[in-house]
């Protein structure tokens, strides 16, 4: 870690942007210390076994035709950095003419913002399935992140064992890749939102709209996600996730206010949110009816619906 340098790569920021990337990304890098990629013997097939027990176990239970992909990528935070960054870049470009009066001090204090964000997210992040990086090319072969020194640190904070804590990263996760291949169009509609609300954010308006079904449809993701979980992990789970709440309330208040702007504190709402929207419905219906969210992107739950889930099971049955 070197924060001498992390500074030096903010204050040379230049070009045409509002946001010098790879700037960004050398200062965030700067500042955060890899980890370690010195794997175990026999870890890296423990973490690919752990993804196609995962996929056949969700499989199984959801019934949906998705496939993991081909490359699983056990990383160390400067390559989550890496593969992060252009996706920070395309789905903010809409931001990328709107330099304002001053556009130097703009760029710096922006690339110094996207620093400290990339560094925070480098050192916090466990796995990675994201939606946002399969949009631009759908296509192509797509990889499953394990971001290892984060993954082992996190486990020994909690006191348990790291092998039984990677499997739950990678269940998790995997229940995200059933969650897109079932819906070939979500990740197309996720950018969109997002997209629709920042370009409003840069002519100096708040699209409400857009964000709110943005916030609807992540819960919807999120939620569906935590149904998959409590159907397919094959062990009980509730201690880590009662284990991670607690860390998360223990944090310091610079951690806790860095969490609150990035919305993490949104994120795990949508988590109880729409856990709770799906265990209604299972409970009334059943998996299969929970899992017509994914045919057509308006069978996606209003927000009214998500508060009152009987709303949205009379709809889908009329």
């Amino acid at each position: 870690m070197n924060l001498y340098r992390s500074a030096r790569a903010v204050a040379g920021a230049s070009g045409d942007s509002v946001i010098d990337w790879q700037s960004a990304a050398d200062g965030a890098k700067a500042a955060t210390d890899p980890g370690s990629l010195d794997l175990e013997p026999g870890e890296r097939e423990a973490y690919a076994r752990d993804v196609r027990d995962a996929r056949a176990a969700v499989r199984s239970v959801s019934g949906a035709d998705f496939d993991v992909p081909e490359t699983i990528e056990i990383q160390n935070r400067h390559h989550w950095i890496d593969a992060n960054v252009e996706t920070f870049e395309r789905v903010m470009g809409a931001l990328e003419t709107h330099t304002g009066a001053f556009p130097g001090v703009a760029r710096t204090i922006n690339t110094g913002t996207m620093t400290v964000l990339l560094s925070f997210l480098g050192r916090n992040v466990l796995g990675q399935y994201d939606p946002l990086l399969l949009a631009e090319t759908p296509d192509d072969d797509h990889a499953l992140y394990f971001v290892r020194p984060n993954i082992l640190k996190a486990a020994e904070a909690l006191d348990v064992d790291p092998d039984r804590f990677r499997r739950w990263i990678a269940f998790h996760e995997v229940t995200h890749a059933a969650e897109f291949g079932a819906a070939p169009w979500l990740s197309t509609h996720l950018e969109n939102r997002m997209q629709d609300g920042i370009a409003d954010l840069s002519e100096g308006s708040f699209n409400k709209e857009a964000f709110r079904e943005l916030d609807a449809a992540m819960t919807v993701v999120e939620g569906y996600a935590e149904l998959l979980m409590d159907h397919a992990f094959d062990d009980e789970y509730e201690d880590l996730r009662r284990k991670l709440d607690a860390r998360r309330q223990g944090r310091g208040p610079l951690q806790k206010l860095f969490r609150r702007l990035l919305g993490l504190g949104l994120k795990e709402r949508q988590y109880e949110r729409g856990k709770n929207f799906f265990e209604h419905v299972v409970a009334v219906r059943d998996l299969e009816t929970a899992s017509r969210v994914w045919d057509h992107p308006d069978n996606l739950p209003t927000h009214e619906e998500l508060d009152t889930p009987g709303l949205w099971v009379r709809r889908l049955e009329r």
